[in-house]
């Protein structure tokens, strides 16, 4: 095989790792990663002319070709524990429901993978076909811990949730008390309560928490979009983050994202409807999966609290937190005039 040809880095993720000691350092092992990889699986770089590989908020991911001339997409992430742990996740679903894992290598942060249609997402089909075709998923998704060692590698939800329960309120008052306590105490409510359920439950399954309509692509020889029907062999779930836990914990990120698609005459109505619906679709309890979606948007916002840029991101977990709530707080933007998760970050950034 001839030596590979420098690939190109996409913009944004040398932006997004270029302001640490740490990121620049990984910037420019990257090449040489990705160079190893290549050499040590025999793959052929599959970049048309002038395309950018593609890439998501922790690494590059670079379509190939096997040795055999099978496509396949090289994925190198940026060391952190997310990274390393969604190797584990992939092996024990093995290609049902989520992208299958062709090899990998720990030391590099590094997968070969199945090649997904990165142009079709969940993100662009009609909701009600999103309903079913996640819900199936997440039924295939939800796996219940036996004896493979991979298990031991997944923090747990109500082990998240005790740490919240210290962490919230000591962040809250270090920011500067950005919402009223109400909110904050009806996270923690959720936190001690769902905590400890879901320690003594014994319905502990693996939880994808990123779980959401981008990370959701089509495979690409079924090229006809599912009907209505549960069938989900067409899609497969990428980029997961594992952790151990209630399976009502994975609905929250389709809750903050597609909020524009909530209907404009109620659209507070319309999130519970949605946060029923999804949950319903696949098989989960609706009341459990807004408390811990509740919980989760209250822990975003004081994420976002913290971070310049990102005023409009605040904005929209309050008002999906405090929605969930019952209790919509005033003086933040009408729901379709929120941004995107990341729309408001990128816009200042340019």
């Amino acid at each position: 095989m001839s030596t590979p040809a420098e690939v190109p880095i996409p913009p944004d993720l040398s932006r997004r790792y270029s302001g640490s000691s740490a990121g620049r350092a990984w910037l420019a092992s990257l090449q040489g990663l990705i160079c190893g990889r290549l050499e040590r699986w025999e793959l052929e770089v599959d970049l048309e002319p002038g395309r950018l590989p593609w890439n998501g908020h922790g690494g590059v991911v670079i379509p190939v070709l096997t040795r055999d001339g099978v496509p396949a997409a090289l994925k190198v992430a940026y060391p952190h524990d997310e990274a390393r742990v969604e190797r584990f996740a992939l092996r024990l679903w093995d290609g049902h429901g989520a992208v299958r894992l062709l090899e990998s290598d720990a030391g590099t942060c590094s997968m070969l993978l199945e090649r997904l249609d990165a142009g079709r997402s969940l993100q662009d089909v009609p909701l009600e076909t999103a309903v079913e075709v996640w819900g199936g998923l997440t039924r295939q998704l939800s796996l219940a811990p036996d004896h493979r060692p991979e298990w031991r590698e997944f923090d747990h939800v109500a082990a998240r949730a005790e740490q919240w329960s210290d962490d919230l309120p000591a962040d809250w008052e270090q920011l500067g008390r950005p919402f009223p306590r109400w909110l904050l105490e009806a996270a923690l409510e959720v936190c001690q309560t769902r905590g400890a359920v879901g320690r003594r439950a014994g319905t502990d399954v693996l939880v994808n928490t990123d779980f959401h309509y981008l990370n959701i692509l089509a495979r690409p020889y079924d090229q006809s979009l599912p009907s209505v029907n549960g069938r989900t062999n067409g899609f497969a779930a990428i980029d997961p983050q594992p952790m151990i836990g209630e399976a009502e914990f994975t609905v929250a990120p389709l809750l903050w994202n597609r909020i524009r698609d909530l209907p404009r005459t109620n659209p507070g109505q319309g999130l519970l409807d949605r946060c029923r619906d999804f949950s319903a679709a696949a098989g989960l309890d609706a009341e459990v999966a807004r408390q811990w979606s509740l919980a989760r948007e209250v822990e975003n916002a004081l994420s976002y609290a913290s971070r310049p840029h990102h005023g409009g991101d605040l904005a929209r977990s309050l008002w999906v937190a405090s929605t969930l709530a019952g209790r919509t707080l005033e003086g933040l933007p009408a729901a379709h005039d929120l941004p995107a998760p990341g729309e408001a970050a990128g816009r200042a950034a340019s």
